[in-house]
């Protein structure tokens, strides 16, 4: 087993090493230092660890790169070669105690984005588990061991945004707004020399990989990819050892929106969204491709049949407006291929609930206004353009078109010709039929308006929202409808009684400068089996 990172790196300390009076004069120096070993044949970071240890003590939150250069750099004078999953395991959580240690006074956004090199070692344990059987004693404790450091990870990652919740700032300096060296140059450090530089973010497709690796990208973004990675590990674990049915499907589903509601972040959404984008996930080695269609079917629920106030205007009025409008358009975009990829996979219920969903949201109003507002155009009178996900897109294409710019992004507007080229039918009259109708108790989607209480304008807003929740629950509730008789359908999975899900809370506890957590279980009533589904945190909880 490996000498404990942690202990033994904490423990150096260069009593006589006293940085420059200029810090950033210094860290710029040093960073070009860094740059110009890495393209070296044969490099030698050795003199680099006490430069970049002093460059990071000499300040209460310290740019992420004195932090991230640190960790690479003494994490690549251990022995990582052993291929055994345990001894993997244990470096790895040496590396997360020891990235936790050096950030505990950084903040939100820091401290999760410098945990993209962890969720890069999970990846790779995960990859190594796949091509066993998992049937002897030491692989499955390697399964246990995984669950709780992606467990753990979670945990610090909800701690952290929770502060902000709470009336924390996240403060952002200027360096880490602005890196010195472009992104791909930290990722690097973590590489073989002939490695693929995209591999470093395994999960994430080119186009995220591209806006990270781009020099204005800040630490909001980064983090944002890192919190969607180990929610897809997590997914992947789950996939691998149990068995993909409709009880895990809701246990994902319930667990995800929650987590959502709890983290509250754009960055984390938006990457969620252009993954959802891809026509499959890139991480084929961990999934099935039955798999595949079941996180899918979990993902679009989670991410259109709920309005999650963090993505009301007013809330998310301090990020930048070409932020928002992107976010906007992805989430349009999104909508429109949940939708066929539903009825191409025979779910007609479920694409007339995101029809539905769509429909009763504040999103087509959004965009109409926003175009409304630029092109001098009437908006009452335009209202009925958003009447569907694919009717929106057209107009909004119609205007490319015509020389208003509104796909900033070529790759954006080149996904929604795509969405509208490959759909084939509109479910806006079927969305309609559905509202009226009795929902049951235990759906699992809502409108969140946690944080919405402050922006209230009276009477008329709580009539609205009223009436939102409703179409919400309407738009879940035709997805628990059954077929018509005159059409036979498959059923997995299915019993003769329906199963409520119940929730039990975790506890986070810090020792030693890491965060550990432990998740109780996720039971379904009547159940014996347990699933290892948890609730995140509530804001009292932290």
């Amino acid at each position: 087993m490996p000498t404990s990172l942690l202990n033994e790196l904490t423990s150096q300390r260069n009593p006589n090493g006293l940085i420059s009076e200029n810090y950033n004069l210094t860290l710029a120096q040093s960073m070009q230092s860094v740059v110009a070993e890495i393209k070296k044949e044969t490099p030698n970071f050795t003199h680099f660890v006490d430069i970049f240890y002093e460059l990071m003590q000499a300040k209460i939150d310290p740019p992420l790169e004195t932090i991230w250069v640190y960790v690479a750099l003494s994490f690549r004078r251990l022995n990582f070669t052993d291929e055994d999953p345990l001894n993997q395991l244990s470096v790895v959580k040496d590396l997360f105690q020891l990235i936790s240690a050096c950030s505990g006074s950084c903040g939100s956004s820091k401290s999760i984005a410098l945990l993209a090199p962890v969720a890069f070692q999970v990846y790779k344990v995960a990859v190594e588990l796949k091509g066993r059987d998992l049937g002897s004693k030491r692989d499955k404790k390697v399964i246990r061991e995984l669950k709780s450091l992606i467990d753990a990870i979670l945990g610090f990652v909800i701690v952290c945004y929770c502060k902000n919740l709470n009336g924390q700032s996240d403060v952002i300096s200027d360096n880490d707004l602005n890196p010195i060296v472009p992104v791909k140059y930290l990722f690097s450090l973590w590489m073989d020399k002939n490695g693929n530089l995209e591999s470093f973010l395994p999960l994430v497709n080119a186009d995220v990989f591209r806006g990270i690796c781009e020099r204005e990208c800040d630490v909001n973004h980064l983090a944002g990819v890192v919190v969607v990675e180990v929610f897809l590990l997590k997914f992947c674990l789950n996939f691998m050892v149990g068995d993909a049915g409709k009880e895990l499907e809701k246990e994902l589903t319930s667990w995800v929106v929650s987590s959502m509601t709890k983290i509250q972040n754009v960055y984390f959404f938006e990457t969620l969204l252009k993954m959802l984008l891809e026509p499959s996930f890139l991480f084929t080695s961990i999934l099935s491709s039955n798999d595949e269609v079941l996180l899918r079917k979990v993902l679009y629920d989670a991410v259109i049949l709920v309005e999650y106030s963090f993505l009301n205007p007013k809330r998310a009025a301090h990020l930048p407006d070409e932020r928002i409008k992107s976010l906007s358009l992805t989430r349009l975009i999104a909508m429109q291929e949940a939708i066929e990829f539903s009825r191409e996979d025979g779910d007609q219920k479920r694409a007339i609930s995101y029809a539905s969903a769509f429909s009763s949201s504040k999103l087509p109003s959004q965009i109409i206004k926003w175009i409304a507002s630029q092109i001098g155009m009437d908006e009452k009178a335009s209202i009925s353009i958003g009447s569907s996900p694919k009717a929106l897109l057209r107009w909004l294409l119609s205007l490319e078109n015509q020389g208003i710019r509104v796909f900033g992004d070529r790759i954006l507007k080149s996904r929604a010709k795509l969405a509208v080229d490959n759909s084939k039918a509109d479910y806006e009259h079927q969305s309609s039929k559905i509202e009226g109708k009795k929902a049951n108790d235990n759906l699992l989607f809502y409108i969140d308006n946690k944080g919405e209480e402050e922006e209230s304008e009276g009477e008329e807003n709580k009539e609205i929202n009223e009436s939102m929740n409703a179409a919400f629950v309407a738009a879940a509730h035709s997805m628990k409808m059954t077929e018509d008789s005159g059409r036979k359908r498959k059923e997995r999975g299915s019993s003769g009684k329906k199963k409520k899900i119940k929730y039990h809370k975790f506890d986070l506890s810090n020792t030693s400068d890491s965060t550990k957590e432990r998740f109780s279980s996720v039971s379904n009533k009547g159940s014996s089996s347990e699933s290892d589904i948890a609730e995140p945190l509530s804001d009292e909880d932290v």
